[in-house]
């Protein structure tokens, strides 16, 4: 089965960028994209308690307007009683260091990056799963 990465970031311009960065390193994966928190925990409510299948990366901003990264986490938490079955990871531009801080120690959280992604961060989170 093809690995399958979500990303949830309401800077379109980050999206393309992370989107760019996770083809230089697997170009035959699915990515699925949000602009925004609510629109991706719209989606996993509608269409993941059916078959279950998570993608097995989140990509995550934590500033955005509305919902914040951490609203939905909490919401996925609350939803789907617990963890779900895929890697989270905080893609953010951390602009204070309380959010590093909670990224570092929140149990849904495999790992924190700044935006833009790099290639050399993409590769961590790929060889993280031995992909």
């Amino acid at each position: 089965m093809d690995l399958t990465i979500c990303i949830i970031d309401d800077d379109l311009v980050s999206q393309f960028a992370t989107q760019y960065r996770i083809g230089q390193s697997i170009p035959h994966c699915k990515v699925v994209s949000f602009d925004s928190a609510e629109e991706g925990l719209d989606y996993f409510k509608q269409h993941l308690p059916g078959d279950g299948h998570f993608p097995d990366i989140l990509l995550l901003d934590i500033v955005m307007s509305e919902m914040s990264g951490w609203d939905f986490l909490l919401e996925m938490e609350n939803f789907f009683g617990g963890q779900p079955d895929m890697d989270v990871y905080v893609l953010s531009a951390f602009q204070n260091m309380s959010d590093r801080m909670l990224a570092k120690k929140h149990p849904l959280i495999q790992g924190y990056f700044d935006k833009p992604i790099s290639k050399d961060n993409v590769e961590t989170i790929l060889g993280a799963r031995k992909v």
